[in-house]
């Protein structure tokens, strides 16, 4: 029980120590002293640092240390020594001493004080001491040495400030006006003196400066003529030296000029045969640039004519097949009519008598038998456009042929369009001279074009596009067969039974 007791006790004492450092607690800034008072005799100073303050036995009050400044006037004019009123403005920074004795002091006089308090506390002191100042100066050695004026100020006041605990850091005049506006005829004389004396220094400089021209002339002269007679002879002696020089030039010219010609000619010579091969070579090069021009000319054209041939061909074929799939169709809708014509036939007659069935069934023979005769006739055309089909790629030129020829018509209906947007032609030669005149000019435009173009056709693909017309006379399709460029045209069935 009594360990309880001791435990309760230890635990009461550290809660109430816990309670007194968190009430307590108390920390200065550096521009401020905390002063804690009451439990002891002499007051615990805190400046930068922190202590415990007791609750309910100690107090805690404020001292402002960091630097004030003082604005310092004497509020009127004040006589110097020698009897000239001034009115004088001056800024003093004062600031708490720190040490024990010089902030016991300040305790007593500044405790609890903001700056502003602090500053009107200490306005009274520090003007009435720069008034006594004033009394002790002249007015020229107020203008002239202001430096001193605040020092023996700063100096006289520091004495009251000791005892107050305050450190003047320094006193500065900002200001000095006099009654009598002393201040600027004073620095009027000052100025007359200044010039005076700048008059006559002046004039002392420009006569020395005129001695010294003077001298310097003479000096400039002697040393000129020297030079002069120096420079003569240096420019003999370099004459001479510049004619050795160009006798030495020349003799290298001479013989740099003659090297020079030796080596264009040798250069020229490259030159020429150089240039005779690459004119050679460019030549052969063009040569072969129009071999290979001919050659993608006629491939361009072989693969547009075989393109054209297997297009056609692949839409024959599907037109074929289209044609089929709708006579197929066709037969099959005829059929399925029929069939059930037929059946309502069959029941009729199954209804009226036994003879008139057998007739239902012979007209429904009769129906099936014409589908049937249908559908072999749409395979049989089918097939028969194959094997043309396949007798165009077997007869190969022969069919390309027969494309260019199909091909004639629309070839002159295009030569012949862009004269359909003529509105009107005027014919300036009407003459009859040896070429004919303008209206036959234009009546042969169309078959002068086609001839030209049929000649093309014959130099690229060597296939004679007249001979093919003639092929096609009535004379060439009943008395002969005509031999086109390698390619024999058989005569056709109409053209034997015209012959017979």
């Amino acid at each position: 029980m009594k360990e309880y007791v001791i435990l309760g006790a230890a635990i009461v004492l550290v809660l109430f120590v816990v309670l007194i450092i968190a009430t307590g607690y108390v920390k200065a800034p550096p521009d401020k002293a905390y002063i804690i008072s009451g439990w002891k005799k002499n007051p615990k100073i805190l400046i930068g640092q922190a202590g415990i303050k007791f609750p309910f036995l100690e107090r805690k009050d404020v001292l402002v240390l960091k630097q004030i400044s003082i604005d310092i006037k004497t509020n009127g004019y004040v006589p110097t020594l020698d009897f000239i009123g001034v009115d004088i403005d001056a800024v003093a920074k004062v600031r708490v001493k720190t040490d024990p004795e010089g902030i016991k002091i300040a305790m007593k006089n500044f405790l609890n004080m903001n700056e502003e308090q602090i500053c009107a506390a200490l306005t009274d002191s520090l003007q009435g001491n720069m008034r006594e100042i004033i009394g002790t100066v002249k007015l020229k050695e107020l203008n002239t040495d202001r430096k001193k004026f605040g020092d023996e100020v700063q100096s006289k006041a520091q004495t009251d400030m000791n005892a107050l605990g305050i450190e003047i850091i320094s006193c500065n005049i900002q200001r000095i006006d006099d009654e009598k506006g002393l201040i600027i005829a004073l620095g009027q004389d000052n100025m007359s003196q200044i010039q005076k004396d700048a008059s006559i220094a002046k004039a002392q400089a420009d006569k020395d400066v005129a001695v010294a021209e003077a001298e310097a002339r003479r000096l400039a002269n002697e040393a000129q003529v020297a030079a002069d007679a120096e420079i003569a002879a240096k420019q003999n002696e370099l004459r001479i030296k510049q004619a050795e020089l160009k006798r030495e030039s020349d003799a290298k010219q001479a013989e740099a000029d003659a090297a020079y010609e030796i080596q264009k000619e040798e250069q020229r010579k490259t030159i020429e045969i150089t240039t005779a091969n690459a004119n050679i070579a460019r030549q052969e090069r063009e040569i072969e640039l129009r071999k290979k021009e001919v050659e993608v000319t006629e491939q361009t054209l072989d693969a547009e004519i075989k393109k054209k041939a297997e297009a056609d061909k692949f839409a024959r074929q599907q037109k074929a097949e289209a044609e089929l799939f709708e006579r197929m169709k066709k037969a099959e809708a005829e059929k399925f009519e029929q069939e059930k014509a037929a059946e309502a036939r069959r029941i009729k007659a199954e209804a009226e008598m036994y003879a008139k069935t057998q007739e239902a069934e012979g007209i429904k023979a009769v129906g099936e038998a014409e589908a049937r005769a249908i559908e072999a006739k749409g395979i049989a055309e089918a097939e028969a456009l194959e094997k043309k089909a396949e007798a165009m790629k077997k007869y190969g030129q022969a069919a390309m042929m027969e494309m260019i020829v199909k091909a004639l018509p629309e070839m002159a209906r295009e030569i012949a369009k862009p004269m359909e947007n003529i509105d009107k032609i005027t014919i300036i030669d009407g003459g009859n001279s040896g070429t004919g005149n303008g209206v036959s000019s234009m009546g042969t435009y169309v078959p002068n074009v086609l001839a030209k173009t049929m000649e093309t056709v014959k130099e690229v693909t060597g296939l004679d596009l007249l001979e093919v017309m003639k092929a096609e006379t009535y004379d060439a399709k009943v008395n002969k067969n005509v031999n086109v460029t390698g390619v024999t045209i058989p005569v056709s069935s109409e053209s034997t039974d015209a012959s017979e």
